[in-house]
């Protein structure tokens, strides 16, 4: 365990349960005040990334190894019928674009995609009108978590998630925390409203 983990973050060593995280093989669980913690640091992260994207510097430093690639996704509010922007790291299998809430169910995005979900992605190559759905049952939920993962640059180290030293069974154990989004690409997206509004 590195010594940012231990003193910034606040991992608390557990033994196998759920909600744990893995980190190296080892494994750990989130104490609430870490949760918290990192629940700060990415929300201060994604306003600076939504306000790259809105001034039309989105590619800047996106699809980089620590970086990761970054989409923001436009939704709609469950309860408010605002919309809602949220950046997050992504994979493109197969045509499809996966996702990850970190969180799990707690994500007031994921619950927003889980009651409404027509969304619009952001992606470097163009926007897009979607459908989102939760593919966490999925056979190949692993394997598809894996690219995620490795597509998330230093978050997933962060959250302990180490995709060049954890196990096909490390990353069916992360399934317990982690929820798991297909996002299925409709049709190409113009007009006003989108990256580069406020530029």
């Amino acid at each position: 365990m590195s010594a940012f983990e231990r003193d910034f973050i606040g991992y608390k060593r557990s033994g196998e349960t759920p909600g744990l995280v893995i980190n190296g093989g080892e494994a750990m669980e989130l104490t609430q005040i870490s949760e918290q913690r990192l629940r700060r640091i990415f929300k201060s992260f994604n306003r600076f990334m939504l306000l790259l994207w809105r001034l039309g510097l989105g590619s800047w430093g996106n699809g980089t190894e620590f970086g990761g690639s970054i989409m923001v996704i436009k939704h709609t509010g469950r309860k408010t019928g605002l919309t809602r922007y949220t950046p997050v790291n992504y994979a493109v299998v197969d045509g499809d674009i996966y996702c990850t809430a970190g969180f799990g169910r707690v994500c007031d995005w994921y619950s927003n995609l889980m009651a409404i979900p027509q969304v619009e992605l952001w992606l470097p190559d163009g926007r897009w009108a979607g459908v989102a759905d939760d593919v966490s049952d999925s056979k190949d939920r692993g394997a598809l978590l894996r690219q995620v993962i490795i597509a998330s640059g230093f978050a997933g180290p962060l959250f302990g998630a180490d995709p060049k030293k954890l196990t096909d069974a490390d990353f069916e154990r992360l399934m317990d925390r982690y929820k798991l989004i297909r996002i299925q690409r409709k049709e190409a997206v113009t007009g006003p409203g989108g990256p580069g509004d406020l530029a």
